[in-house]
């Protein structure tokens, strides 16, 4: 008499079938985990993000937003400086922006204050002062970079009524032909620019130490008609710091 087979009889079997339908029924997600027994750790295989970037049109309203802000942004002063001397007031404090394609051009604006030394009272000055810097030479691998040669031109002026621009008429008309008020400078000059470690900035992001040699437009007309004028007369020293801010 011929057994009967039944799956009953084979319990290893039936374990096998059971996993067998189990893993067929995984998902394709579910398929992907890995069970590392040892540690207890399971670790899920994904593919990493992708970012699709696509070009992004903007408006016209979009693009005059822009174009405001950015005109604006433009006024924000780029450096503060300190200057002592220059026929611009014993100590002068001013701002200014740094622009051109390796910023060698600078605006300055300063106001500073003339003691009274032998006049009635302290006073205050105005200048409007326009720099070129040529040349920036870093010195080898250090943080230190040498200008050589600094120039400009600026224009200085004192507040104050016994000061004028048109000559009073209680002078004869041509009798001093020029200006107590606005002065017309120019000057030379060097500088040596720290560039500050990014984790130590605190305020600055460069330190500039600068000296100049400057004179004036009524200095210039008195060394030519006045022989006797050495260049201590005619020739100002002046020295200064610059905090580069942006």
């Amino acid at each position: 008499m011929n057994a009967k087979w039944s799956i009953s009889n084979h319990p290893a079997f039936a374990v096998i079938c059971l996993l067998l339908l189990w893993c067929g029924s995984l998902s394709a997600q579910e398929r992907d985990t890995v069970i590392i027994v040892k540690y207890d750790t399971v670790y899920l295989q994904r593919k990493p993000d992708t970012i699709v970037t696509g070009r992004v049109r903007h408006s016209r309203y979009d693009r005059r937003v822009h174009r405001y802000r950015k005109r604006w942004e433009a006024l924000i002063p780029t450096h503060t400086k300190i200057q002592f001397a220059g026929n611009m007031g014993l100590l002068s404090l001013g701002t200014g922006w740094d622009y051109g394609k390796r910023n060698q051009w600078e605006t300055d604006i300063f106001l500073g204050v003339l003691p009274k030394y032998q006049s009635d009272c302290t006073k205050l000055t105005f200048t409007l002062k326009q720099n070129y810097i040529p040349w920036s030479l870093q010195i080898k691998e250090s943080r230190f970079a040498v200008e050589p040669l600094t120039c400009g031109m600026y224009f200085n002026t004192v507040f104050g009524d016994e000061f004028w621009v048109n000559e009073p008429e209680r002078y004869p008309k041509g009798y001093y032909g020029f200006s107590s008020k606005v002065r017309i400078h120019a000057f030379l000059g060097q500088r040596i620019t720290y560039d500050i470690d990014p984790r130590r900035r605190f305020t600055a992001k460069a330190i500039t130490f600068f000296y100049e040699l400057s004179t004036c437009d009524l200095y210039i007309v008195s060394a030519f008609t006045n022989k006797y004028l050495k260049p201590r007369d005619y020739l100002s020293l002046s020295f200064g710091l610059k905090l580069q801010l942006l």
